[in-house]
């Protein structure tokens, strides 16, 4: 019989965020922990998470690299390894604990580690623990209404550029760009030049002892400056008309008129 790979979602920061699911899985003694890394100078800020909520790891526990670059050969040596360091243990009937900042079914590397090793060992099941998203986090900490009614959302990685964000501006009520630091100063200008500056807001490492929150014109301070890879921005369209859709048609929210002055 083969362990379970379970992918335990810690949410983003806050450990109160931890679900009462992943909390009753933390507490297990017998399964392995493994948790990812950028490098290895790098802390795990999954473990971070779990290491401010109180908990100590297993006698069993493992870093596993997963590096940040595009490159796909790199990538997938380095899933490869993961997914070999991992293996003994399942076949060995032992239960591996992958813990993942966020929900580990969005933008997260579980995704990556699973699916390498069903490739390697199709028998090995695979379970998640769903968990808090940081950018509901992020709306709940704003606070904003993440969606509303019948809004429409569209959450893009903002390496998608600009031009793109751009296009999909007309169509969304509310646009969460993830991991925006390598394309900061561009979406500024952007947002400056479109007068969105209002309906915007910028938080990094959401949930952490160091998180930090911008909105509206405070973003501008950030032009030239350093975030941390874990940053996203939240845009509430400004001018978009909200209502209800009725016959495929947009009806702008608002009282409607009474009898006297329909008459």
């Amino acid at each position: 019989m083969s362990g379970t790979l379970w992918g335990i979602s810690l949410g983003p920061g806050d450990p109160g965020l931890i679900t009462r699911a992943a909390w009753e899985a933390l507490q297990r003694r017998d399964a392995i922990w493994v948790y990812p890394a950028r490098s290895g100078k790098t802390p795990s800020y999954a473990l971070d998470i779990v290491l401010r909520a109180g908990l100590g790891p297993p006698a069993e526990h493992q870093l596993l690299l997963f590096p940040m670059t595009h490159d796909g050969e790199k990538l997938a040596r380095a899933w490869l390894k993961a997914a070999e360091t991992v293996l003994p243990w399942l076949r060995a009937g032992r239960d591996v604990l992958f813990l993942v900042e966020g929900d580990a079914s969005t933008y997260a590397t579980f995704g990556h580690l699973a699916r390498t090793v069903r490739a390697l060992d199709e028998r090995v099941p695979v379970q998640i623990i769903a968990g808090v998203n940081a950018f509901t986090a992020a709306c709940a900490e704003v606070p904003v209404p993440f969606a509303e009614q019948d809004d429409t959302v569209a959450i893009v990685p903002a390496a998608y550029g600009v031009s793109a964000v751009d296009r999909l501006l007309p169509d969304f009520d509310t646009l969460v760009l993830m991991k925006v630091k390598p394309l900061l100063d561009e979406l500024i200008d952007w947002l400056e030049r479109k007068d969105l500056l209002p309906g915007a807001h910028f938080i990094e490492r959401v949930g952490a002892p160091d998180e930090r929150r911008f909105s509206g014109h405070e973003i501008l301070a950030l032009r030239g400056t350093k975030v941390s890879y874990l940053s996203l921005l939240i845009l509430k369209h400004p001018y978009r008309i909200r209502g209800e859709r009725i016959k495929g048609c947009l009806r702008k929210a608002g009282p409607q008129p009474t009898l006297l002055e329909t008459a």
